[in-house]
């Protein structure tokens, strides 16, 4: 596969990538980019919403993961 971009912007990333492969780069970039945006939307969460509050969702999110973990592990 092939993706076009300005010379400009090649330039820069080969510079950024140094010895690694395309594919582990762009992942790192990606993955990085993703950490960073789920990070501001918790803090961005923390102003808006209690401290209780924010217990409750995280209380609810592990409850909703651990009961998903069982319906993948009986399958």
């Amino acid at each position: 596969m092939t993706i076009s971009v300005p010379p400009r912007v090649k330039k820069a990333l080969q510079r950024a990538k140094r010895d690694r492969e395309w594919g582990e780069y762009l992942m790192e970039l990606y993955s990085e980019n993703l950490r960073l945006r789920q990070e501001k939307a918790y803090e961005e969460l923390r102003e808006l919403l209690t401290p209780e509050e924010l217990a409750e969702i995280e209380a609810s999110s592990k409850g909703f993961r651990r009961s998903f973990r069982m319906r993948e592990g009986g399958r």
